[in-house]
């Protein structure tokens, strides 16, 4: 006799150090290419950095105009970054993240034709547009795959891209301006933004075929594996409690506004080191893009082993305001040597930009522990995008700012004193608004879901 009633699946047990390789083998497949398409997104949002060394002179703008167009990309981010967070997660993660890598790379390549602050601005904002829901939509995704415990170690190594990408960008960058300038009549800035643009649309192409949307769908894992890694995930829900899944419902949490407001300070130091580290290179006196894009490499560098440690060291302790804290602390500390050292001392101002970097990267990856903590579902797609979206004003802002103060008084040290005020903003708030995470207990976690 055929039971009409649906066979409850079979749970399987697995040793840890199983689970641990079948985690081993998502991160194989996923992270690395993830981390590539960051480095793209990365290099062709932050270029500009490095080309504004030649590309203000030879078209007559000055500081101020920069600031605006290099924060101007934040305020595309702001309006489409929540409803392409919402479209991922009714249409997948490959399809989304294709579009908007390929229309990221054609702007980055029309941006080397612009003759007018008001086409860049327009250019910068377009690049904000197809930019959106990347990074969020990244975060999103990753919750698919890994369970709260092992996540702050796949957020650090995937962000850990943008920190490799101010390694590989700058030295790219500088040897592209100087080596291939005037060929067919262009610029070398005009050279740095074609063929940074390139492999991003090729990117964009590939990405369809080789990411997997859930891992209900990875052909590449085995049955077993398969079974493990939603046995593993619903065990993880279980363990984080009671969660919002409802968006509007999020929205009147008080909570989800302090994560926006911390996230807002941290973003302003980490932009305007972004926008402005190879000007402060260049401030100390090293002039050749070449030095210059080295200089902040060897930085980018230390701000990667950084992030990958502060996420690894995150997980292994089960903690994260202090992790989070403590290194926007640093990045905090480090901004207010620059700028009280900035015309003094070349070595102090590289010593501090370099911490700076260290501390404000290493933050970002253990903050986005905490959301994930108290949202799910759509709530968590909305929610994370929301956070990121709004708290990216900040990159519009703080650059903007800095070149404000820079064209009026000639020196950026004002602007870094702000900076630093803001950021250690982030962890007074972390410390003491965010209550510590606690795992429900063992026998909780493992009673099934009712």
């Amino acid at each position: 006799m055929t039971s009409t009633a649906a066979a409850a699946p079979v749970r399987l047990s697995a040793a840890p150090s199983e689970l641990d390789g079948v985690y081993r083998k998502i991160i194989w497949r996923l992270i690395p290419f993830l981390m590539l398409l960051w480095v793209l997104a990365w290099i062709d949002r932050v270029n500009i950095g490095f080309i504004k060394l030649t590309m203000l002179d030879e078209l007559q703008w000055n500081e101020a105009m920069y600031g605006l167009g290099a924060g101007i990309f934040f305020l595309g981010y702001f309006f489409f970054e929540v409803p392409s967070n919402l479209l991922l997660q009714r249409i997948g993660a490959k399809k989304t993240i294709m579009r908007i890598t390929i229309g990221w790379g054609l702007t980055s390549i029309a941006t080397m034709f612009v003759k007018t602050p008001e086409m860049f601005y327009f250019l910068r904002f377009m690049l904000g547009v197809f930019e959106a829901g990347f990074y969020p939509g990244i975060i999103l995704y990753l919750t698919y795959w890994f369970p709260n415990d092992r996540r702050a170690k796949a957020f650090g190594m995937f962000m850990s891209a943008s920190a490799f990408a101010g390694v590989i960008g700058g030295p790219m960058a500088g040897t592209i301006m100087t080596g291939m300038h005037g060929l067919n009549g262009w610029s070398g800035w005009q050279w740095v933004l074609l063929l940074e643009g390139i492999p991003s649309v090729v990117a964009g192409f590939v990405t369809y075929f080789y990411l997997t949307d859930r891992p209900e769908q990875a052909h590449w894992l085995t049955a077993r594996e398969r079974q493990l890694v939603h046995e593993d995930l619903e065990r993880d829900g279980r363990s984080l409690g009671q969660r919002e899944h409802g968006m509007l419902a999020s929205l009147r949490s008080g909570r989800i506004w302090l994560l926006i407001l911390i996230f807002f300070c941290i973003i302003a130091a980490n932009s305007s080191l972004t926008f402005y580290g190879p000007t402060l290179v260049k401030e100390v006196g090293f002039t050749s893009p070449v030095a210059v894009g080295w200089i902040m490499a060897v930085a980018y560098l230390c701000g990667a082993a950084g992030m990958i440690w502060n996420g690894f060291h995150s997980d292994k302790q089960q903690e994260s305001r202090w992790h989070c804290g403590l290194a926007a602390a640093l990045g905090a500390v480090s901004l207010l040597g620059v700028a009280l050292f900035l015309g003094h001392s070349a070595l102090a101002v590289l010593v501090g930009l370099t911490l700076a970097i260290v501390g404000t990267m290493s933050a970002i990856p253990v903050f986005w522990q905490m959301p994930n903590r108290f949202l799910a579902g759509t709530a968590a797609a909305g929610g994370v995008a929301l956070i990121n979206s709004i708290a990216n004003l900040a990159g519009f802002g703080a650059p903007w700012m800095l070149g404000l103060i820079k064209t009026s008084t000639g020196s950026l040290s004002s602007g870094l004193y702000v900076v630093a005020a803001i950021e250690i903003c982030a962890t007074l708030l972390i410390l003491a608004c965010v209550p510590a995470y606690r795992k429900q207990p063992a026998a909780a976690a493992a009673a099934p879901a009712r």
